[in-house]
């Protein structure tokens, strides 16, 4: 996001299994989440590495031209100026330190800026898009001060980066330093007079410094405010700027700083959640090189929930397991083979042995980490996990013999068996993402009595915009739910005993995703108003974006403590704002909540549209 977070550095999320069919046909690779990809370029720890060759390439059209710069050269400094050290840039495309600061300044861009270690790992994103056209991989990951097998992690997990990207990677030739002649020269000082006039503070430091939100997110607050009483009800989010990767092994970039946990607390927040992948937190028996440093995980796992639960909040892990493996894999191990899709198959959760590494890797997380809050999972999402999770079962000599609902079930049974193993605590929440209609009943009612259903409340609500009918997905604040969907799923999990929770999108949603917080606050309001009468025991806060400390969160624990939705509203204004201003920014948050509810909402547009994707101008 650019603002906070530059350019969608931190968000990734589900799409719609329409467009993920629609990606994998039209790339001819596997489809991870809505991502495409060759099937070498897939390594993880234990398997072969990847190289360069072996990176995603598409298409490999040509690459866009810059014409309105002298050279390619000239466009490499000016889009990295920011955000990579000239001596960075120099060693990429063989120049001295001297001679990229000579070109930036001949173009206006005045003194290179600080680049601290920090904004160098948030920005990568943001330096891959902007050197896509320019460079080729290999000069790429030298800028990055990559490995290949980051580069390919990165472009398939990362929000799903490559398909963002066009599913192709340009031909670009390599990049070399040649010292500029007179027309170059001359085209530099028209830049540079173009800065002067039209971007006069480009050469100054900029009043923020980037990402310098995190540091103030991440610095406790001087005053303690009193969360809003809003009972046991469990309300968890993401945070506002972790990193993707390894967060429990990388130590450079922590999720949940005590300032943000703090300031999240005051909000009404009382649980955060992380990504899981077992095998990175207990070990596994098939390749156990992929378990490396697990104990290191799994301690600094401990220190992270001892610390959020002096903030009353509980840490809660994603399960997208079990994770697909390389059909090489099942040379060595062809008993655990289940659906295969592309170069990957399932390991299939109808076997003993993976049934058995599921079971055991969640007993070791719970053992080791006690307080841990719970997981929660989703067994049918864009990437393979079980053989039924992308309804390939029918290619698997055992899941074709049983019903979809029947695997689906088991491995929420499996997840739960484990966390009994230990002895835990711990919650477990099956989240219905994904699953089909025509079976989701029969896995509800297979769940384990433990497990708490959860179920995106908005999901298809129907609406009318602008004259044009359409139903919700998820990821609105422009409808307000429960829908259809969630009401038929929460009823049949309430007829079996189980608890309930509603995924909503209470701070931000794609259909706006660049800002903190959107203040359709009454939305927000009337929407937690409406699920506090359906008898619900908890709420999702947000997918991966939303997490902003913001009047959204602590209007819906509000709230749900009791009191309507306007009375809510009122107590949160008059406590960041005064009594006295609390009436005129009440009536803004009614104002922008009637205007956004006429947000021309359809997947296409949540997903596509200028709001989100849109040509960089030319000034990057």
């Amino acid at each position: 996001m650019k603002t906070p977070t530059a350019e969608n550095n931190y968000c990734a999320h589900h799409s719609r299994r329409g467009f993920l069919k629609i990606t994998a046909a039209a790339t001819g690779g596997i489809a991870f989440g809505r991502f495409a990809l060759p099937g070498r370029a897939v390594a993880e720890a234990g398997q072969a590495s990847v190289g360069v060759a072996d990176l995603p390439k598409g298409t490999a059209p040509k690459p866009v031209a810059f014409p309105h710069f002298p050279s390619r050269l000239h466009a490499f400094v000016w889009r990295n100026w920011p955000l990579v050290t000239p001596g960075r840039m120099a060693s990429v495309v063989g120049a001295k330190r001297a001679d990229i600061v000579r070109m930036g300044k001949a173009m206006g861009l005045g003194q290179p800026p600080h680049i601290t270690r920090d904004l160098q790992a948030r920005s990568y994103i943001t330096v891959i898009k902007r050197n896509w056209h320019l460079l080729p991989y290999e000069q790429l990951l030298q800028l990055l001060d990559w490995t290949p097998d980051q580069m390919a992690f990165t472009l398939r997990e990362d929000d799903f980066l490559y398909v963002k990207l066009g599913n192709l990677k340009p031909q670009c030739e390599p990049l070399r330093y040649q010292a500029p002649d007179a027309t170059t020269l001359q085209r530099g000082r028209e830049i540079a007079q173009i800065v002067a006039t039209d971007f006069p503070d480009a050469g100054r430091a900029p009043q923020d410094e980037l990402f310098g939100f995190v540091k103030d997110l991440s610095r406790v607050p001087a005053k303690s405010a009193a969360p809003p009483a809003a009972g046991d009800s469990l309300r968890f989010c993401y945070s506002y700027f972790a990193l993707y990767g390894d967060p429990l092994l990388e130590n450079h970039a922590d999720p949940y700083p005590e300032g943000l946990l703090a300031r999240l607390a005051q909000a009404g927040v009382n649980g955060v959640w992380l990504q899981a992948v077992l095998h990175k937190l207990a070990p596994c028996p098939f390749v156990p090189e992929r378990s490396a440093h697990y104990g290191k995980r799994l301690k600094t796992l401990r220190t992270l929930v001892a610390r959020a639960k002096r903030h009353g909040i509980q840490i809660f892990l994603y399960l997208n397991e079990p994770r697909a493996m390389p059909l090489s894999f099942f040379a060595n191990h062809p008993q655990l083979k289940g659906a295969p899709e592309g170069d990957h198959a399932a390991l299939c959760t109808s076997v003993p042995e993976v049934q058995a590494f599921i079971r055991n890797s969640v007993a070791t997380i719970c053992r080791a980490v006690p307080d841990l809050g719970g997981f929660f999972s989703i067994s049918a999402s864009e990437n393979l996990t079980n053989c039924w999770s992308h309804n390939g079962g029918a290619k698997c000599p055992r899941c074709s013999q049983r019903p979809p609902a029947d695997v689906i079930a088991e491995v929420s049974r499996l997840f739960q068996e484990g966390i009994r193993a230990a002895n835990s605590r711990a919650r477990l929440i099956a989240w219905d993402w994904g699953w089909s209609d025509d079976w989701a009943g029969d896995v509800i009612k297979q769940l384990p009595p433990e497990v708490t259903l959860q179920s995106v409340s908005e999901w298809s609500l129907p609406i009318e915009r602008g004259g044009v009918k359409s139903t919700v997905g998820e990821y609105s604040i422009s409808a307000v739910g429960p829908g259809p969907r969630a009401q038929r799923h929460w009823k049949l999990a309430r007829e079996r005993g189980l608890k309930t929770i509603a995924k909503i999108q209470a701070g931000c949603t794609w259909e706006l995703s660049a800002v903190p917080y959107i203040p359709a606050v009454a939305n927000v309001a009337k929407h937690a108003e409406n699920l506090r009468g359906a008898d619900i025991s908890g709420l999702m806060l947000g997918w991966t974006l939303g997490g902003y400390p913001s009047p959204n969160l602590e209007t819906v624990a509000e709230t749900l403590a009791g009191g309507s939705a306007g009375t809510a509203m009122r107590r949160v204004a008059e406590r960041r704002f005064g009594a006295a201003l609390a009436p005129a920014v009440v009536k803004a948050w009614q104002d922008f909540s009637t205007a956004f509810s006429e947000f021309p909402y359809h997947i296409g547009v949540v997903y596509n549209g200028p709001q989100q994707t849109r040509p960089a101008p030319l000034r990057w």
